[in-house]
C-alpha cells in the first residue's frame, strides 16, 4: 500500500533565493513542501557588499518588492532580485523562519553546511515525544540564482528518490544513491554533500 505523500521542507539562510526556487520546483512537482530560512534577518544584496538591505522575517516578499523598486529600480532589476521577489510573493505572502515552526516533516534539505547545521542544534532542542524518523540532508548549493535554478532541480530529483524508497518502505536504500548524485551535482557545478541520519519527529514539535 503506498505511503501518505512526502512532507519536505527546504531552507536555506533567508528564504529569499536557493529554497524558494526548490519550493517553487517541488511544488510544481506535486510535492507537499514549506520552505526556510534560518538566519536572524532576512538579508538581500544592497548596493555595495557591506550594505545589504536587511529585513525581519515579518516583513512581506511585496514590501521587500516596492521598498527596492523605490531605492533603486534599474540596479534591484539588473541583479534579479526583484524578479526573485516577484517569484516570491506569488509562492507565498512572507518569508519564514524554521526555528519558529513546529510542523513534522519525512525529509528536510538544506542548502548549505552552515544551514545545516543550524537546523541540526534546533531540532535538538526540542522536547520528545514520538519516535518518527525524519532525515535531513544537505545539498551544498551557491547562493546566487544560476546555482540555485540547478540546484533546485537536483533536490527534486532526490526528492523523488526518496519518495520512491519511502514508497517502497526501504528508506536505507537511499545512501547507495549518494554516488549518482554526486557525479549528476558535478556536472552541474553544485556541490551536494549528503548528511543523512533519523531524528525523532518529536524533535520537530
Amino acid at each position: 500500500m503506498p505511503s501518505a505523500p512526502l512532507r519536505v521542507a527546504v531552507v536555506c539562510s533567508s528564504n529569499q533565493n536557493r529554497s524558494m526556487e526548490a519550493h517553487n520546483i517541488l511544488s510544481k512537482r506535486g510535492f507537499s513542501v514549506r520552505s526556510f530560512g534560518t538566519g536572524t534577518h532576512v538579508k538581500l544584496p544592497g548596493p555595495a557588499p557591506d550594505k545589504p538591505n536587511v529585513y525581519d522575517f515579518k516583513t512581506t516578499y511585496d514590501q521587500m518588492y516596492n521598498d527596492l523598486l523605490r531605492k533603486d529600480k534599474e540596479l534591484y532589476t539588473q541583479n534579479g532580485i526583484l524578479h526573485m521577489l516577484d517569484r516570491n510573493k506569488r509562492i507565498k505572502p512572507r518569508p519564514e523562519r524554521f526555528q519558529n515552526c513546529k510542523d513534522v516533516f519525512d525529509l528536510i534539505l538544506t542548502c548549505e553546511e552552515r544551514v545545516y547545521d543550524q537546523v541540526v542544534e534546533d531540532l535538538n532542542s526540542r522536547e520528545q515525544e514520538t519516535c518518527q524518523p525524519v532525515h535531513v540532508i544537505n545539498v551544498d548549493i551557491q547562493d546566487n540564482h544560476e546555482e540555485a535554478t540547478l540546484g533546485a532541480f537536483l533536490i527534486c530529483e532526490l526528492c523523488q528518490c526518496v519518495s520512491t524508497e519511502q514508497n517502497q518502505q526501504s528508506w536505507g536504500a537511499l545512501g547507495h544513491k549518494a554516488p549518482a548524485f554526486c557525479s549528476c551535482s558535478s556536472k552541474i557545478h553544485v556541490k551536494m554533500q549528503i548528511s543523512t541520519f533519523s531524528l525523532f519527529s518529536e524533535l520537530l514539535g
